[in-house]
């Protein structure tokens, strides 16, 4: 055998039979043992899956009119499994040739960028451009920056962070990129997270980062930075989407068909990128109705597990945000589908196999009637512009003079309610949005003028704010029928007559009727339905308090505060009212939360002049300082005297000529203002004090006035379907508050009739030409205070030669930073050093009374309430502004709104009815 195997010939046949069946090994291998894994691995190249992105649903109003639907448009996109990576770094350099070529926006969410010749994290630059709008300088710590929104927003210091933040979104809506439970920027942490994706150090500069990226994905150092951040641009989209290779990546949106043609032209060399049809959102109508139907934005870092993970959402997804987007989003977003296509070896459609449709999701049908929606935002815009310049409100019902000028009057809302359901008719704020900026990704230009531009001025205007749902302020006269019902509950007659004597004097302190202070006049005998008409403030605290201060005896019925209270919280005013979209609700007035908030302003004003209070030894010691300003305010329910006070406070470190200052300030501004007295009830009486209540409460509280008694869940939203009927009846959930007697409320309605259209009526001239019955009553809610200007230091600087002649500001500056610089923890704002350092330099001569004489005070708020007919209500109108002098002045809002609610308008502006269902 060995012999045979020596002969060449035996060597070539037996060289040639082991190949033939190693040969045949493989095939029978490939074929039988491996056959299925390797003809799917075929199928898959040569066939394609094509997600389809389904609908979203529509938002339309109560009568079928669009307001939110979506537009098929032509998107850009990479099937990640397709690309081979040897070829995607030119791939993503022609691929953003093209659309830069044709003025596309891609997406763009490297954060990393070339500024003036230095490389920078976008983060950065997003948390400088936030604390600049802020006016915030000084800092970008964001534990001393949140502490700085505390003392500007009047924080209480014993709020934990948490209360702190809701406090700031809710009530002030400002919205710190702050985590409060790192207390890091919410950039800080996204920065970090980006670098920890790459597996760099998050101590690297933008610069070594952008360097070992290029570096990581094989960028040549040829290439220069623009076509190297091309390159990252879409390595890092591609990246963003993790292991969903099947599942597209958006690269631009709403491309222009010249576009898709460039694309198409160079299929051969973009292999992977594809243009596919895909709806987005749209919203025909622009503003209207915004702050309802809220607006669409990204997935962010903290939704990701959510949305992604859990709900399968692309990463490129955008979700609803606010308003009913967002708290819809589930019912709204559709089921995606899929076609699966035969393409040839040049990616060239050859045939399609089959095709999963997408769900379009459902929709939801609102209570807003859109026609009376865009009269209530033109008559509010309307308004204002006229209040600002002194101008006059121009109607076919009746010109209305505004005969004084507030500039400031640059906000305010508006709702209507239909008086029997509680559905909300129409919702306005102004200022407002247009939500299609959103829609494909709002640039940072778009973003930034949405922001407020005064964040030192609590109500400064702010589009993105929903003023008729969070703004919580004082409803002024037009909650005197609550004081007026909860009176005559108790027993009073509303025929009782009392005579106004002008003002009551309760020790030092004067209150007078709205006309005495006005002109020193009175209002004479009223009752019920004339104070209402006249709206006597003086009627009022009599009967809130249950004594005839003129005549100095009890009132009959036995009213006092808690009986007071106990009707406002029974007409739900300070509780939510239900509707579907974010509300702020902060509860009715409590006589205890005086205390409490009589103790936060002790402790806000001694920190901010604690370096004039206190020695330098406790100034350097924060805690010790600390637990000498709690130990002063906690002496608020004991209230010592004088010179028991003085003693205790000589023991606490403070400055020695400074004991009797600080004591006389604690026990005369804030001690004898902490326990709940008679003025604090004549304060609620008439709406002042401690009450908060937002437009929409205010509302529901007139429609149960109107309506018997009823107190329903206000809600926005019809239907949630997409097999509408307008057939439907609308039910709703109705609470019937639990009076002694509902026919008390007839004698309210009729105060209120009086005041819209009485003789002596607030709002008698605003209805003269009107041919409804309109019941109504004005309010004029008061805001102490002053106008913080954006930058104090500026203010400061442009002022100073008045408020401290002599003193140069180079000095003010100077001694400014020194105090920072002693002082970092208690002194981190510029503008609040320099206001120390120009009392220290004038040995306290200039007050801060002094340094704020050349800021505006705000102006009073205008509240108007109303409903009509009188006979049969039907609709509620609730409108207020900000700032807006006089309640009066507010009132012309509400006449538009019934006159288009009834029918009366016969011109105008009608919304196009196209997108209307078939009825």
């Amino acid at each position: 055998m060995l012999e045979k195997l020596k002969d060449r010939y035996n060597q070539v046949i037996l060289f040639f039979a082991v190949f033939i069946i190693i040969l045949f090994i493989r095939i029978f291998t490939l074929t039988i043992v491996e056959g299925e894994k390797y003809q799917e691995m075929a199928d898959n190249i040569r066939i394609k899956k094509i997600p389809i992105t389904a609908p979203r649903g529509e938002i339309r109003d109560r009568y079928g009119r669009l307001l939110a639907g979506n537009k098929p448009s032509f998107t850009v996109q990479i099937m990640k499994n397709e690309l081979i990576d040897e070829q995607t770094n030119e791939i993503a350099i022609k691929l953003l040739n093209i659309l830069e070529k044709n003025g596309e926006k891609s997406i763009d969410n490297f954060p990393i960028v070339l500024e003036n010749g230095k490389y920078i994290f976008t983060y950065d630059n997003e948390i400088e451009d936030w604390l600049e709008e802020q006016g915030i300088y000084e800092t970008k710590d964001a534990q001393e920056v949140f502490n700085i929104l505390r003392e500007r927003l009047e924080i209480d210091p014993k709020a934990d962070v948490f209360e702190a933040q809701a406090e700031m979104q809710q009530y002030h809506g400002i919205f710190p990129p702050i985590s409060v439970k790192t207390m890091k920027f919410l950039q800080e942490m996204q920065k970090e997270n980006f670098l920890q994706k790459y597996n760099l150090d998050t101590t690297l500069t933008a610069e070594e980062s952008f360097i070992a990226l290029k570096k990581r994905f094989n960028i040549p150092d040829t290439y220069n930075y623009g076509d190297a951040r091309k390159i990252l641009i879409l390595r890092h989209e591609l990246r963003e989407q993790g292991y969903r290779q099947y599942q597209p990546v958006k690269i631009a949106l709403n491309v222009s068909n010249n576009t898709v043609a460039a694309i198409e032209e160079m299929n051969m060399e973009l292999p992977g990128v594809n243009v596919e049809m895909e709806p987005i959102r749209h919203y025909p109508y622009d503003f209207l109705a915004s702050h309802v139907i809220g607006y669409l934005s990204k997935i962010s870092d903290n939704e990701k597990e959510k949305f992604i993970n859990e709900l399968n959402y692309k990463p490129s997804d955008l979700i609803g945000k606010d308003g009913i987007e967002k708290v819809y989003e589930q019912n709204l977003k559709g089921k995606d589908g899929a076609k699966y296509v035969e393409v040839d070896v040049y990616g060239r459609l050859i045939n399609v196999l089959r095709e999963e449709n997408p769900v379009k999701g459902e929709n939801v049908y609102l209570t807003i009637d859109a026609e009376l929606q865009k009269i209530a935002e033109d008559a509010l815009e309307y308004a204002l512009k006229q209040i600002q310049v002194g101008g006059t409100f121009e109607s076919q019902w009746g010109n209305y003079k505004y005969s004084k000028v507030y500039k400031n009057a640059t906000s305010g809302a508006v709702v209507a309610l239909d008086a029997k359901t509680g559905e909300v008719l129409a919702l306005a704020n102004y200022p407002s949005f247009n939500p299609n900026l959103f829609s494909t990704g709002i640039s940072s230009v778009d973003w930034k003028a949405l922001q407020d531009q005064n964040p030192r001025d609590p109500i400064s205007p702010l589009p993105l704010y929903n003023i008729a749902t969070r703004a919580a302020i004082q409803p002024g006269s037009t909650f005197k029928m609550i004081t007026g019902l909860a009176a005559i509950e108790q027993g009073l007659s509303p025929t009782h007559k009392m005579y106004d004597n002008g003002f009551i004097q309760l020790g030092s302190r004067s209150f007078g009727c709205w006309l005495w202070n006005r002109s020193k006049a009175k209002h004479g005998w009223v009752d019920l339905y004339r104070a209402l008409e006249v709206s006597c403030n003086y009627y009022f605290y009599n009967v809130a308090t249950g004594w005839d201060h003129y005549k100095n005896q009890p009132l009959p019925g036995g009213m006092n505060v808690n009986k007071l209270l106990d009707y406002t919280r029974m007409f739900g005013l300070g509780e939510a009212t239900g509707i579907e979209i974010s509300e702020a609700a902060y509860g009715a007035p409590n006589p205890q939360k005086k205390t409490a908030s009589i103790k936060a302003m002790l402790r806000r004003h001694i920190n901010a002049n604690a370096k004039e209070y206190f020695t330098p030894e406790v100034i350097a010691d924060r805690a010790l300082l600390e637990k000498q300003i709690e130990t002063i305010v906690n002496w608020a329910e004991e209230n010592p005297g004088r010179g028991e006070l003085i003693n205790r406070v000589s023991q606490l470190g403070v400055k020695k000529e400074k004991v009797e200052t600080l004591a006389d300030t604690a026990k005369f501004s804030y001690f004898n203002q902490a326990k709940w007295t008679k003025g604090d009830t004549f304060n609620l009486s008439i709406g002042q004090g401690e009450h908060a209540y937002t437009p929409l409460q205010m509302a529901n509280y007139i429609a149960a006035i109107s309506n018997g008694g009823y107190k329903n869940k206000v809600s926005v939203v019809k239907k949630v379907g997409n097999d509408f009927s307008f057939e439907e009846d609308f039910q709703n959930e109705e609470n019937r508050i639990p009076l002694k007697d509902y026919n008390n409320l007839n004698h309210i309605k009729r105060g209120m009739a009086d005041a819209a259209q009485g003789e002596e009526g607030t709002s008698r001239s605003v209805f003269a030409k009107f041919p409804l019955e309109v019941t109504a009553k004005t309010g004029t809610a008061q805001r102490a205070g002053k106008i913080q200007p954006k930058d104090e230091g500026e203010y400061l600087r442009k002022y100073l030669r008045w408020i401290a002649p002599g003193l140069k500001i180079e000095q003010v500056e100077a001694k400014a930073k020194e105090i920072m610089r002693e002082n970092r923890d208690q002194y981190k704002d510029l503008g609040l050093a320099m206001r120390q350092a120009i009392k220290e330099l004038t040995n306290n001569r200039v007050t801060d009374a002094k340094m704020d004489e050349f800021k505006d005070n705000y102006d009073n708020f205008a509240w108007f309430v109303s409903f009509a007919p009188y006979d049969d209500p039907q609709i509620v109108v609730v409108s207020m502004i900000f700032q807006g002098g006089s309640g009066g002045y507010a009132a012309p809002i509400a006449r538009e709104i019934m006159a288009e609610y009834f029918g009366l308008n016969n011109t105008g502006e009608k919304i196009n009815l196209k997108n209307t269902l078939t009825q």
